[in-house]
């Protein structure tokens, strides 16, 4: 594989990058306590075009994450809070017909919430799967169909669905192939001592703080065009494919690995959104290039929703982070 190196045009570019997305964080920050990983993943999928799967107990601030980000961008933004008797129209919308006088009827289309910048899918797992299906359109292809017309999508466009445990009462799995559609699943853990107590302090301010765009669609498109021009060596590709080789059944063989616990594991695309993620990372923190610590800081994000346990293993209390966290230990740079 070629590795190209990046313009003087583009470096200047990547330094923008940096203080636009620094600016972006300081406006998240205001509304945000904690989770600092998770806003720095959010980026990263953004930067990669790719939707974001979080998963925590309620209260944790998930919505509020999204939301805040969105507006730092300039986004246009959509909440869709799903329910058991959500319909696929409801996210897509639908056809009318309206009169045109002479002419007779004419179709119309209603517009449904996808057809924004960023779409939250507030507790995705509470809607049946044909519903839920109904997003796998827009998240692949960034368009819907409606009756027999296609209709695009706008740019820059991210599905942010948030989920609570799927142990819970009254939730619907999502489907695998959906899942395939993540880029990343993130998993929010409660707050620290001090983090909790800002919380609480935050609550009894008189206004709720402003936040500011800092970047705008057009700066975001250029930015994401960037990431894919960043270098990614051959070491670091070969790296990461076996990596994600390595999650599926039979993919080690020597040993106890990771992938003995697996039924099934990560395919092709697993191998793409890794390295794709691990570009992004390295722009965030300043690099030029692409290197190992990028893809294994990505893994567990971009693993985990696509790893299914072996029964022995889940029932011995194993989890696909175990799995990740045991092919990174073992898995051979070189």
């Amino acid at each position: 594989m070629t590795e190209p190196t990046l313009s003087r045009t583009d470096v200047e570019l990547a330094k923008s990058l940096l203080d636009d997305f620094a600016r972006t964080k300081a406006q998240v920050r205001k509304r945000i306590v904690g989770q600092t990983e998770i806003v720095d993943q959010l980026m990263v999928a953004i930067l990669v075009r790719g939707h974001c799967l979080l998963e925590g107990v309620p209260g944790l601030g998930k919505t509020r994450t999204v939301q805040a980000l969105a507006e730092s961008l300039d986004l246009s933004f959509r909440r869709v809070q799903f329910t058991p008797d959500l319909m696929p129209s409801d996210i897509t919308g639908s056809e009318h017909l309206e009169s045109a006088g002479d002419r007779g009827l004419k179709p119309i289309l209603l517009q449904g919430p996808v057809f924004a910048n960023v779409v939250l899918a507030d507790e995705i797992n509470r809607t049946p799967p044909k519903t839920q299906s109904a997003l796998l359109e827009a998240m692949s292809e960034r368009q819907v169909t409606i009756g027999n017309k296609t209709h695009p999508l706008p740019a820059p466009f991210f599905v942010l669905a948030t989920q609570n445990p799927l142990e819970q009462e009254g939730t619907y799995p999502l489907p695998e192939a959906q899942l395939d559609r993540f880029l990343f699943k993130l998993e929010l853990d409660y707050p620290s001592e001090a983090e909790e107590q800002d919380i609480v302090r935050m609550s009894f301010a008189a206004a709720e703080s402003k936040v500011d765009p800092e970047m705008k669609a057009e700066d975001l498109l250029s930015y994401q065009a960037l990431t894919k021009r960043v270098p990614v060596p051959e070491p670091v590709l070969q790296y990461a494919t076996r990596l994600v080789r390595a999650t599926r059944p039979g993919g080690r063989t020597t040993g106890k690995s990771g992938s003995a616990d697996v039924e099934w594991g990560a395919g092709p695309r697993a191998s793409i959104c890794l390295t794709q993620a691990a570009s992004a990372r390295a722009l965030l923190r300043g690099g030029f290039h692409t290197t190992i610590e990028d893809i294994t800081w990505c893994a567990h994000a971009v693993l985990r929703h696509r790893i299914l346990l072996r029964f022995e293993a889940a029932a011995e209390g194993r989890t696909p982070d175990d799995v990740i966290t045991t092919l990174l230990e073992t898995t051979p740079t070189v």
